[in-house]
């Protein structure tokens, strides 16, 4: 969307909408955010509003929230369509494109959903009250007597009906309301029911344009050689080889740019991809890497996290004096939970077309998880205004964190700045795995005890490096992460221990890159938090059910672990060998639950099933819930039984998928989903399913086999 004034037929041209109607915006700032009123005459190329319904009829949403395959461009449409009172498919989507009028506009945090459910909503139910009431006083009748059905505005009593387009004009002239009345949830006609995918037709048919798929005239492309010790500094380049190629044009320095440091790089530049491909591979990089052989290390950044293990560390929150309470107690355990460094590997890797124009101006078309930071730091980058810069968001073929990253992006700016031609930047996947960033790697240091059968004490002791200290440069070295911190307290897990608990923290620093994966933090600590309670239940020799049951207050969570134990018989007796193990977590405003079974063969156990139980309050598409639940159960048992990120000596020991596994088909187990109606306010869903997923399993190897897995991943085939 160009950001110039521009003639009414061009916009017309450009959008697609054929005339001017009704035009209703909404901020995402604020809780309840405001229903604005935007008059069809200030309407440009660059679309203010997120609604618009022109006199032809056509409805269309700016959608604020990149589809990285969490399904946003379903979801959010299906709350208009669903107060206006038209069908799913009658809303067109047009993606918006980082501008601060449009609020926030990151996929993420399991926040899409949750952030718009008003929002969206009120905007909806303004424009249907503005075109009822237009439509009433056009038949001179009480608005009551007026509906909203499929596009028109109808008067049953006298058979009459308007379109909306034949509305829309005069509607745009009235005054929006502020606080329009909402459906009830009873009345919900596409809100929480099942609904059809409109996007999945192209995406399956190879139709769809995701970011790799983008074109531009006259563009090149760059295939960068990385240092394969990460942050190598550049000795010497010897491209001779790499020149003969046919199609290879240039070979130029350029940088890797992230958060907390910048590396050095350099890239192939050609007429076609493969060229550039063959260019890299020929071209000879000598690295200076003495500094790093240590620094980025994974066996010494757990070393130091071990120590730290044996100290005291920042407090984040503590009810009775812990400590005290711990040495008097006479039933006590101690353990370390690990879990390893894990890059996101999504099916489509970073990629990224830029054009730095002679003006100055630039424009971006990639992949990206949010085009108002990829807006950030773009300006920030180039040091240009925001007016001067496009961001073209382009569907995104996964992403799990990586893509709100922003080095790709920025390595593509560097380039074309430096050729002056618009050029397309692929990362090869032994780029994506062995470069990162990636999920940090953590420790949680677990201390608890009982009395009198029942777990009473319990401290959480989080350890490692921070994504608010090195990627937002946000953390005082005497200061708990919050955003973890908040996640494993007791106000989140809602567990509360008569005598005392704790929360704490100790920043191990590393230099290898890191940033938020698939449920950030809760997919570390999740695993430690719920193994050892179920350690802390058996030193109560109590079942670990109701052993969480006896310090659970919370009606949300014992639903949802009565539910869970319901629907995976929790008390059946299972033959020899067999065993079942359980976890809940709760993150993102959601609770989610998982019971496994599994049964020994060989020298290790096969999973046989999976159950899980989510609490995600008010939801648009149960299909959806349960398609990115089943994702997050096959994304949590890679994480759990695959194999996780290690550097020796400055480098990645991960290269591709034959080095980094990812569960396959046929090693997936069945999988049963179940969703509590809970009217809650809307959770999240693309991500809270899978903190319980790897304790779970933790749990059931050991009633299966007596053995108690501490450390992520492990071999579930040989289990030693």
């Amino acid at each position: 969307m160009e950001k110039i004034q521009t003639s009414r037929r061009n916009f017309l041209k450009a959008t697609g909408i054929s005339t001017f109607g009704l035009a209703l915006g909404v901020t995402t700032f604020a809780r309840d955010a405001s229903v604005k009123k935007i008059t069809p005459a200030i309407l440009r190329l660059e679309i203010n509003p997120f609604i618009i319904i022109d006199t032809a009829g056509n409805i269309t949403l700016v959608n604020p929230r990149p589809d990285m395959g969490q399904g946003s461009t379903q979801a959010v449409p299906s709350l208009l369509a669903e107060e206006l009172g038209v069908k799913l498919e009658n809303v067109q989507i047009i993606q918006s494109d980082g501008s601060g009028k449009y609020g926030s506009q990151t996929s993420g945090g399991s926040s899409s959903v949750r952030e718009l459910w008003l929002p969206i909503r009120k905007a909806g139910a303004a424009a249907r009250e503005m075109l009822t009431t237009t439509a009433a006083k056009r038949w001179n009748v009480a608005v009551s007597e007026c509906t909203s059905e499929d596009g028109y505005i109808l008067h049953k009593a006298s058979g009459r009906k308007l379109s909306f387009g034949e509305l829309a004009d005069d509607a745009s002239k009235l005054e929006i309301p502020k606080e329009p009345k909402l459906k009830e949830p009873k009345d919900f006609k596409i809100i929480g029911k099942y609904n059809k995918r409109l996007d999945v037709p192209e995406r399956v048919t190879g139709k769809a344009v995701y970011g790799i798929d983008v074109d531009i005239p006259g563009m090149v492309y760059a295939s960068i050689v990385h240092s394969p010790l990460i942050h190598g500094k550049i000795v010497s380049i010897d491209d001779t080889e790499t020149k003969k190629i046919k199609g290879v044009l240039q070979v130029i320095k350029t940088e890797r740019t992230m958060p907390h440091r910048t590396s050095e790089a350099v890239a192939v530049v050609a007429t076609n991809w493969w060229a550039a491909l063959k260019g890299k591979k020929a071209l000879q990089v000598k690295w200076d890497n003495a500094e790093l052989e240590k620094t980025v290390n994974t066996a010494n950044y757990f070393a130091e996290s071990h120590e730290a293990a044996k100290k005291e560390g920042i407090n984040f929150e503590e009810k009775g004096d812990f400590s005290v309470k711990y040495a008097g107690a006479k039933d006590k355990l101690e353990a370390n939970y690990e879990t390893p460094f894990l890059a996101h590997a999504p099916i489509e890797p970073e990629n990224a077309i830029a054009h730095v124009k002679d003006d100055g101006s630039v424009e971006i078309w990639a992949p990206v998880q949010g085009p108002d930071w990829t807006l950030r730091d773009v300006c920030a980058y180039m040091k240009v205004k925001p007016e001067q810069v496009k961001i073209n968001v382009k569907l995104l073929g996964g992403a799990f964190g990586r893509k709100a990253y922003h080095d790709f992006v920025l390595e593509a700016c560097h380039i074309s700045k430096e050729i002056k031609k618009p050029v397309k930047v692929i990362w090869t996947r032994e780029d994506d795995i062995s470069q990162g960033p990636y999920r940090p790697g953590m420790l949680s240091h677990m201390q608890g005890f009982v009395e009198d059968g029942k777990i009473t004490g319990f401290h959480h002791h989080a350890i490692g490096e921070s994504i608010v200290g090195q990627v937002f440069k946000g953390l005082k070295d005497d200061e708990a992460d919050p955003w973890l911190s908040e996640e494993i307290s007791t106000g989140n897990n809602k567990y509360q221990f008569a005598t005392a608990s704790k929360v704490s923290w100790t920043n191990v620093k590393t230099d290898i890159p890191i940033v938020w994966w698939r449920s950030v933090y809760a997919s570390n600590f999740g695993w430690g938090q719920e193994c050892f309670i179920d350690e802390l239940a058996h030193l109560a020799k109590k079942d670990p059910l109701k052993a969480r049951m006896e310090i659970l207050p919370d009606e949300r969570f014992k639903k949802v672990l009565e539910t869970l134990a319901e629907k995976a018989n929790w008390e059946e007796k299972l033959p020899e060998g067999s065993g079942k193990g359980m976890a809940v977590f709760k993150s993102f405003n959601s609770i989610s639950a998982c019971c496994i079974t599994v049964s020994k063969k060989d020298k290790g156990v096969k999973i046989d099933k999976v159950i899980s139980v989510i609490d995600c309050g008010y939801y648009v598409n149960p299909d959806n819930v349960k398609a990115q639940t089943e994702g997050n159960i096959v994304m949590g048992l890679t994480a759990a039984i695959k194999d996780g990120i290690t550097f020796h000596n400055g480098a990645c020991e991960q290269t591709n998928f034959h080095q980094y596994n990812i569960l396959r088909l046929n090693e997936t187990p069945v999988m049963d989903i179940h969703i509590i109606d809970s009217g809650a306010a809307p959770g999240g869903v693309g991500e809270p399913g899978l903190p319980p997923v790897a304790p779970a399993l933790g749990n059931a190897v050991f009633a299966a086999t007596g053995k108690r897995m501490r450390k992520l991943p492990f071999n579930i085939n040989d289990l030693g």
